[in-house]
């Protein structure tokens, strides 16, 4: 053990000092690691890295394109504007293989069928890029990301770039997103409201690390198999999930309830300062981050920023307003639900919408009564 270490400390002192060729032998491996997924939101959709193994050598490392310093001044501001910058590393297998040990995710190995010199060329721009600028990227959660990073570096190096989405059919990148989230209902319910526009269009970049691994099982290189030998390496323990109330759409329509049953101005000043508030975030983050993913955010109008606006009406006790913006919502609300009943994740926001529709009808109709008569 203790000679494997210092072997690959020599190794990795060598390729980032000089940032020389290393040669590599007729015995090494290149191949694509995936790991599984997690209940965790920054495990929810896997991971991809590469491996470099030589038995005669000892060298046995991975290049991960996932790495970022929590550090980072201004990390969550950086992170929702879209210009957090990630980077490559390259460390030992063991450490990478006993991270997700911990954290019970599978971890799948695709070991790839190209020729020795395809292999140097591999390794040389993999520790090239661990040497220059090369290193950091801008994370974009669709365009740029582990998965992506590792496509583009494959297709670089082997002829007429061969790694690329197949059976493209008629899925959005929402309806490809839709079943990681099956099993946590807000989880799924937040990343349906998030995304905006961009992720109802057809899916037609590969970027999620299981969509790689299934898309390399059938990639064909020189007339053969890309991958030449698939692994697990760990298969995560499976855990049964009961049924939760707390993370289920009951309990959310339980929530709204308590608006719809308790009908005075109180509740509704609470329920519209809260989805208010959120239009109001989500509407300042299409305009300050960079991420395409959040742009156009059609889920304002049931999110309606405008809600602020006629609490401060309704704490006025100015009925003609009232009135006039509650009327104004609802045709908001009604354009909503035109363009959503074709939308998958219709049925998740259907209790805000019928909850919203209840509570302004209330108010149209309450203070229409409270209009004086014209005569």
């Amino acid at each position: 053990m203790q000679k494997k270490i210092f072997l690959l400390f020599n190794f990795l002192f060598i390729i980032s000092s000089y940032s020389q060729t290393y040669p590599i032998t007729e015995n090494t491996k290149i191949s694509v690691l995936t790991v599984g997924t997690s209940n965790e939101s920054h495990s929810l959709y896997g991971h991809t890295a590469l491996r470099i193994y030589d038995s005669k050598t000892n060298i046995d490392i991975v290049y991960n394109y996932g790495m970022f310093d929590f550090s980072t001044e201004n990390f969550m501001l950086k992170f929702v504007k879209g210009d957090l910058q990630y980077y490559a590393a390259a460390y030992a297998y063991q450490d990478f293989e006993y991270n997700y040990h911990e954290e019970n995710r599978s971890i799948y190995e695709q070991v790839l069928n190209i020729s020795l010199s395809e292999k140097q060329q591999l390794f040389d721009k993999l520790n090239t890029s661990l040497n220059s600028n090369d290193k950091f990227y801008t994370y974009k959660f669709i365009d740029r990301n582990c998965t992506t990073k590792v496509i583009d570096i494959l297709n670089e190096v082997l002829v007429n770039r061969p790694i690329v989405k197949k059976n493209i059919d008629n899925k959005t990148y929402r309806d490809v997103l839709f079943p990681y989230v099956s099993e946590q209902f807000y989880q799924k319910l937040g990343i349906s409201i998030i995304f905006g526009h961009k992720v109802d269009n057809q899916a037609t970049v590969l970027f999620l690390p299981l969509d790689l691994l299934e898309n390399l099982k059938t990639t064909t290189y020189n007339n053969q198999p890309l991958v030449s030998e698939i692994k697990t390496l760990f298969e995560a323990k499976k855990s049964i999930v009961g049924f939760s109330f707390l993370d289920s759409i009951y309990s959310l329509i339980a929530f709204l309830m308590l608006f719809v049953i308790f009908n005075n101005n109180r509740m509704n000043i609470v329920y519209l300062m809260i989805l208010g508030i959120i239009g109001w975030l989500f509407s300042a983050i299409g305009l300050y981050s960079f991420h395409k993913e959040v742009l156009w955010n059609y889920n304002i109008l049931l999110f309606n920023p405008l809600f602020l606006l006629l609490v401060f009406f309704i704490v006025r006790n100015n009925t003609k307003w009232i009135k006039n913006i509650s009327i104004l919502c609802l045709v908001f609300l009604a354009i909503y639900i035109v363009y959503m009943t074709n939308k998958i994740h219709f049925t998740i926001v259907l209790p805000i919408i019928i909850t919203n529709v209840i509570i302004l009808l209330r108010l149209v109709l309450r203070h229409k009564k409270l209009l004086p008569s014209v005569k």
